[in-house]
């Protein structure tokens, strides 16, 4: 039986980690980009919200965390 060590395996669960983590936050941002768009054309936050059934905070909350930020 040749059983991959068990470091390595920890070795290998944590770089497939760190490549999903990459992924979602990607992911996030494309998606508050695309919610940018929707504001844009619907006029509202809240707008948004009611077209994805969804609550107006958690919109806001995904365009605030995962939007472009503001040049400071």
């Amino acid at each position: 039986m040749n059983a991959i060590p068990w470091r390595e395996r920890v070795r290998g669960e944590d770089e497939l980690l760190e490549q999903l983590q990459l992924l979602a936050s990607e992911s996030a941002k494309r998606r508050a980009l695309a919610l940018l768009d929707g504001v844009a054309e619907l006029g509202t936050v809240a707008e948004v919200a009611r077209e994805l059934n969804k609550s107006w905070n958690a919109i806001d909350k995904a365009i605030k965390k995962n939007g472009p930020k503001a040049p400071t």
